[in-house]
């Protein structure tokens, strides 16, 4: 674009302004004498250089080609030119005492037709305009193409001009010079620098700014330097480390010069995010009532952008969650969160990143943004470059609801401080106007308590005048407390989300003495205030509303009656109590027998005479007919009350429904009997297998008269008497002259098991006298326990001594075996094979045979003795072994000893028959 103060013989120019260019040496950029003008390459089908491609990747404004020329040259304008490179800065106009130097600027651009073929704009085109083009439609895409760099050129050209204007108005500033001179010293300095304008301009702004952005270009530069070479050798001003500043402030001068928040996405995404790897951009404002809508998108298609242009209230998204974490949301795959969000299905294993767009305390929305891969951690200074973005976003996202409300939305008047003030006056609740207090870096520290209304009273006693102004974590400390207040008021003032509590605990400190209180608390946010409404809890109301609670909890109903005036005065459970509606008429005292139960007229009599004639408290209770048929237990209880001369006028009392206690006692009484039926009907049952097992099994037994062999048995009934137990013992002399000794347990317990003891041992004594031996004694007894007691299983020793032989042959029938005391020595017998009594009809129990010597004593004795239920049979039966080796002077002595120090902790029957050869 010509300058109008261009000399004449630069005023010709290309199409579009577009001006031809000398052909330049590669390394120093200076014009090659003798040669003819070449065409400049323009965005388009030719492909760049390498050089070119990595500048255009990291900068987006190429070096100066005549970057040599500004030593002595002295710009007074800018102009910006797309080339290969990006947008280029060049002097527009100069001061020169010579001829005219060309611009080093492009002077052609070659775009891509219909047919594949190039088709040339500037020069070049009116060097081929003699060529007719192959098509109409080739013609007309060339010229869309070429019209398309042209726009894309001029953007470029606005926000790398903003740019340098902005560093040359801040050496207007800091050098006290005019703008010409700031032109040249800003040329001098970028020809020192070996920079470009562009780039050199973003540097002087962020060493002038100092503020976001800057900070982090400076923790780019910082971790570029201590990353590339060993010892420090980076450069810090290398070019790919200037175009980080260059892609920031770039991306903010099109958020600020943007009039919609669809070109500032658009900007963020070209410029900052697209960079980094992202593929798109989504900026969501947020509602008063917590929506969001889509503001402005780059990267997701049209219909995709339309599809999420507004979400309600409550919805759970990737952008929602980052508006509730003040560090936002970094999702490393949107797919295993599980939440949705805008362009969800063309990357649902890619990255985002949802990051609250707020300044100054208050959040005005979300900045989403899409990876096409997996997201890893980023490092430090990547996310403070897009947390930067994020308050770009902010920014446009408050001026651009300060400037252009919503067109559809309805129209309403905000109210500022002074009009909340008003509106706080009229509350009959106290209420406090509180407003932002921002510190130097424009942080939300505080908020200031700009009123308080009529209704407030501090709790320390303080004046209103005292606390308005005041801050409120200074005047009420304890608001950052356990409650956590003040992070209610903080965040309803940044999401405008009004936040409402039931019976919240307030606290303040009182002469350094916590005070609480219970109230109900209101925040919520107008315009740049935030309204603070609380309610005290009435302690009167209180308690009526729980006495009302326990009225209705205990079905218990309230009555008043004047004697003198006949005014009746019933609450509203009475009437539900009488199945009456509330309109009709309440039912006096002395009609209360005509809704009670005929049987109950004689009970309301004395209940009335003595509250009426005596004159004293009384209750009573009755059956309550009500009007929908239902009978109801009810309880009155009534006092009189006197005035000052002794005369009853008043008489206040109380119903209450006692159905369902009166049941439970109908229920209770009925249980009680009962169950003292069935424990008289088990003492019964135990006393009598008591007695018969006391009849059978005595505890001793009179001495056996028997040739050189003492026997001795001893019978130990169970502690609890509910365990009348199945133990039995026999010891008599057969008509052989040999003696039967038996021990069994049938299983079981109570007058069952006692019978079944009866029939086995009175079999096997009656088996006994048939001679046979103790193998075949257990094999009939096995039949009868089968076949003829219901099945009964049960355990047994049987055995055959030979007083002549002194020869013991046994028997056993799943029951421990005999142990044999021989001097100081106590051992089991040998384990013959024998199975449990009752199991099968048939079986075969093995015999053994023992001869015995004088002064041995054999024990038979049942699992009483020695089971216990936390150690093993055997560990049991070691215990009884080493008891046994104590023989004591006689045998009695033996099997009491035994019995004393038994072990046993089952509370089961014990039965011990012991014999000694003499």
């Amino acid at each position: 674009m010509s300058n109008p103060q261009q000399p004449p013989e630069r005023a010709s120019t290309g199409p579009a302004g577009i001006e031809p260019r000398e052909p330049v040496e590669p390394t120093t950029g200076t014009p090659v004498a003798g040669q003819p003008t070449a065409p400049h390459p323009a965005p388009g089908p030719a492909a760049p250089g390498p050089a070119a491609k990595d500048r255009a990747a990291t900068d987006p404004a190429a070096t100066n080609p005549t970057a040599s020329e500004t030593a002595t040259d002295t710009p007074t304008a800018t102009d910006t030119r797309l080339t290969a490179a990006g947008p280029r800065l060049l002097p527009a106009t100069r001061e020169h005492s010579g001829p005219a130097a060309p611009h080093a600027a492009g002077s052609e651009s070659a775009v891509v037709g219909p047919d594949g073929g190039t088709a040339q704009t500037g020069a070049g085109a009116r060097a081929d305009a003699a060529q007719p083009s192959a098509s109409p439609v080739g013609r007309l895409a060339a010229t869309v193409e070429r019209l398309r760099h042209e726009v894309l050129a001029a953007h470029a050209e606005a926000d790398g001009r903003a740019l340098i204007e902005l560093a040359k108005g801040i050496l207007v500033e800091r050098l006290r010079c005019g703008p010409a001179q700031a032109a040249r010293q800003l040329a001098e300095l970028t020809e020192q620098a070996g920079a470009t304008p562009l780039e050199f301009a973003v540097e002087v702004i962020n060493q002038a700014s100092r503020d976001r952005l800057s900070e982090v270009t400076s923790a780019f530069l910082a971790v570029a330097a201590a990353q590339d070479g060993p010892e420090g050798t980076a450069d810090p001003g290398s070019r790919e480390d200037r175009s980080s500043a260059v892609r920031l402030r770039a991306a903010e001068s099109g958020a600020l010069a943007a009039d919609d928040t669809q070109a500032v996405a658009d900007s963020l995404l070209e410029h900052a995010l697209a960079p980094l790897g992202a593929e798109a951009v989504a900026i969501w404002a947020v509602g008063s009532d917590g929506s969001l809508t889509l503001a402005g998108s780059a990267g997701f298609s049209a219909a995709e952008a339309d599809r999420w242009r507004y979400v309600p209230p409550g919805v759970a998204t990737v952008a929602r969650h980052g508006l509730a974490e003040r560090a936002g949301q970094w999702i490393a795959s949107l797919s295993e969160t599980g939440l949705p969000s805008i362009g969800q299905h063309h990357h649902p294993d890619g990255g985002r990143v949802a990051l609250p767009a707020g300044t100054g305390g208050r959040i005005h929305g979300v900045l989403e943004i899409a990876w096409p891969a997996p997201l890893d951690p980023q490092p430090p200074q990547i996310v403070r470059q897009i947390e930067a973005l994020a308050e770009l976003c902010a920014h446009t996202l408050e001026t651009g609801a300060r400037l252009r409300p919503d067109e559809n939305a309805k129209p309403r008047v905000v109210p500022d401080a002074a009009e909340l003030m008003d509106l706080a006056d009229g509350l009959h609740d106290p209420a406090l106007v509180l407003v932002p207090h921002l510190d130097a870096d424009g942080d939300l520290v505080d908020f200031r308590i700009q009123h308080a209304n009529s209704r407030f009273l501090d709790p320390a006693g303080r004046p209103r005048g005292v606390i308005n102004g005041a801050l409120l974590l200074e005047a009420y400390p304890m608001a950052a407390g356990p409650t956590e207040l003040f992070d209610r008021i903080e965040r309803v003032y940044a999401t405008g989300e009004p936040f409402r509590a039931h019976r919240m605990r307030l606290t303040a400190l009182v002469g350094d003495v916590p005070l609480s209180a219970v109230a109900d608390i209101s925040i919520s946010r107008h315009a740049n205030s935030v309204l603070l409404i609380w309610r005290i809890e009435d302690e009167a109301a209180r308690l009526a509303s729980l006495l009302q609670h326990a009225q209705r909890l205990g079905r218990i109903g309230g009555f008043e009656e004047n004697l003198l005036t006949g005014e009746i005065t019933w609450n509203g459970q009475l009437f539900a109590l009488y199945g009456r509606s509330p309109s009709s008429l309440p039912v006096p005292l002395e009609e209360l027998s005509a809704h009670a139960h005929p049987d109950d007229a004689v009970a309301i009599g004395r209940f009335l005479r003595t509250l009426l004639h005596h004159r004293r408290s009384a209750s009573t209770a009755f059956r309550l007919q009500r009007p929908d048929g239902v009978t109801r237990h009810i309880r009155v209880v009534a006092e009189p009350v006197l005035d000052s001369d002794g005369r009853l006028f008043v008489v206040r009392g109380a119903y209450q429904d006692i159905s369902a206690q009166h049941w439970t006692e109908v229920a209770l009484a009925a249980t009680r009997d009962q169950l003292a039926h069935t424990e008289q009907q088990a003492s019964e049952r135990n006393r009598l297998a008591l007695q018969l097992q006391h009849a059978i099994m005595p505890p001793t037994q009179a001495p056996l008269e028997a040739d050189g062999l003492q026997v001795a048995v001893r019978y130990r009934p169970a502690e609890t008497e509910q365990l009348v137990g199945g133990d039995w013992y026999d010891a008599v002399v057969l008509p052989s002259r040999l003696v039967l000794l038996c021990v069994g347990d049938v299983a079981g317990h109570g007058i069952e098991a006692a019978t079944s003891m009866v029939v086995l041992r009175n079999a096997l004594r009656g088996l006994a006298v048939t001679g046979a031996g103790p193998g075949q004694l257990l094999s009939w007894l096995n039949m009868v326990a089968h076949h003829l007691t219901g099945a009964v299983t049960a355990t047994a020793v049987c055995a055959l001594y030979d007083p002549h032989r002194h020869t013991l042959r046994w028997a056993r029938a799943g029951h421990l075996p005999p142990v044999l005391v021989r001097g100081t020595d106590a051992a089991p017998l040998p384990l013959v094979r024998g199975m449990l009594l009752g199991v099968v009809s048939d079986t075969v129990y093995e015999e053994h045979e023992v001869q015995l010597a004088v002064d041995d004593t054999l024990l038979m004795y049942t699992d009483g003795l020695i089971e216990r239920r936390d150690r093993s049979v055997e560990e049991s039966l070691a215990q009884l072994l080493t008891a046994a080796r104590m023989v004591p002077p006689t045998l009695d002595q033996q099997l009491d000893r035994l019995l004393t120090y038994s072990k046993s902790d089952t509370d089961d029957d014990t039965c011990i028959v012991g014999i000694r050869v003499g």
